[in-house]
């Protein structure tokens, strides 16, 4: 049996790895120097070894309170394991509940269809063509049935040239944007992973009023985890808000 010294420091240097490994799979994806296929399960693995490094870890701070030993080494594995599992494990249990899906529209009848952003994309990046899964739309309305488009009573150029300011506040990559055909066209980029996800507004007419339709597709990957959700969420309400 492991003296609870030994325990300790296994589950400190186990931490340690974790958090490496997780480093590791940011950095190298950031630099482009691995794909997602291999950055995201070294998350994954990083978050596993960092949960039992954390069992561990308590563990070994239970052996050391009832020997009535210093117990520093196992609560630092056990702490640090949670630090390095957590964002992982967290991010995982919020999109439990979510479809997977990646290419998110407030129009499921008439998407707005990218023109620029296609040239910009490689080969083997997401298709933009909503053909998977063949329930799509069905998928989206059941996990995010509060997306729809924005209507508001101010003229179109108004509304376009708002839309366009709140774009560049993002920091979004702007591929085009045609005040004439109400199109803006821009690519975000995720702040931890760098995961490219392509964003269309259009802004048009409709009988009285002006809307707004956006549309988000993440660029890699099977489940976008809501991403493209919440972006869609967010900028509608801030073009709201602006109107308010």
């Amino acid at each position: 049996m492991l003296k609870h010294i030994n325990l300790g420091k296994f589950s400190t240097w186990l931490a340690l790895f974790s958090g490496l490994l997780a480093a590791a799979a940011v950095i190298l994806h950031r630099m482009e120097a691995v794909g997602f296929q291999i950055a995201l399960p070294g998350l994954a693995i990083s978050a596993l070894s960092g949960l039992i490094a954390a069992l561990l870890g308590i563990v070994g701070l239970f052996i050391a309170m009832y020997r009535r030993r210093s117990a520093l080494s196992s609560l630092t594995g056990s702490l640090s394991g949670f630090i390095v599992a957590m964002p992982t494990v967290f991010t995982m249990l919020a999109a439990s509940d979510l479809p997977r899906i990646h290419d998110i529209s407030t129009d499921l009848n008439n998407p707005p269809r990218f023109k620029a952003i296609p040239s910009l994309r490689k080969a083997t990046d997401n298709p933009l063509d909503r053909l998977t899964p063949d329930n799509l739309a069905q998928l989206q309305q059941s996990g995010y049935p509060d997306l729809k488009p924005l209507q508001l009573d101010r003229p179109v150029s108004v509304v376009f040239e708002q839309a366009l300011q709140l774009v560049k506040s993002h920091g979004w990559n702007i591929a085009t944007a045609s005040a004439d055909q109400g199109i803006i066209e821009a690519t975000a980029t995720t702040p931890v992973m760098a995961f490219k996800d392509d964003i269309i507004i259009r802004v048009q007419r409709n009988g009285e009023f002006t809307q707004v339709d956006m549309r988000s597709v993440s660029r890699v990957g099977v489940s976008d985890l809501g991403a493209n959700a919440a972006r869609i969420h967010d900028f509608i309400n801030d073009l709201k808000e602006l109107n308010n």
